[in-house]
């Protein structure tokens, strides 16, 4: 297959998505729209699948209309983290963000990426998901070193206020797990997944990163 053919679609705007999805070494091109990221679920896997596809659909859905016969492989994330129970999205202000560390911090929590995927070729549909949980450790977290994370306003647009890839590693103790997921996106498994998904389609190309 002719490189180009297929167009590979990132469903997010996160820059950290961005640059995992960079290290593929394959064109692609990033789309997003404004959709409600709501979910009824209450299980992290479900809630982090639901929101994920939500992204994902809606890109497809316009990419399709828009532009009948051209080959798609769209590709939405969502991340959250989970503790006792409790799904943690991104805080709505520095006030949500202080209580959320509060109770994270001395303890272990889970981190959940789902990854849904949107493809289509020769008017021909298909679809695959999962979802990767990384377990993440905080030492216990002191009001001085608090308010100097809070500070850097790191902590504003990430789930469970911290991002692991900055200021948050004075207070990160341990990850168990695949690193990246907690960046926000699972790369080695995203590529384990997409090889077992596309050769079965296109058994003929050696590599499945040719097909973009």
């Amino acid at each position: 297959m002719e490189n180009g053919k297929i167009k590979f679609i990132l469903a997010s705007a996160s820059p950290r998505r961005k640059e995992l999805i960079g290290h593929l070494k394959v064109p692609f091109e990033i789309m997003t729209l404004n959709v409600p990221e709501e979910s009824s679920e209450t299980d992290p896997v479900k809630f982090s699948l639901e929101i994920a596809k939500i992204k994902g659909e809606k890109v497809f859905e316009k990419l399709k209309s828009e532009h009948p016969g051209a080959s798609y492989f769209v590709v939405s994330s969502d991340t959250i983290v989970c503790f006792e129970n409790k799904i943690y999205g991104k805080p709505r202000d520095r006030i949500e963000a202080r209580e959320f560390l509060k109770e994270l911090g001395g303890n272990t929590h889970s981190v959940f990426t789902a990854v849904a995927v949107k493809f289509i070729h020769q008017g021909v549909e298909d679809e695959f998901s999962f979802v990767e949980e990384s377990l993440v450790t905080f030492n216990a977290i002191s009001e001085a070193l608090m308010e100097r994370y809070l500070d850097t306003g790191d902590s504003l647009d990430k789930a469970g206020a911290y991002g692991i890839q900055g200021p948050s590693l004075t207070f990160i103790s341990k990850v168990e797990g695949d690193y990246a997921n907690v960046v926000g996106f699972p790369l080695s498994r995203f590529v384990t997944e997409c090889e077992a998904f596309l050769k079965k389609k296109f058994p003929q190309e050696a590599l499945w990163l040719n097909l973009f």
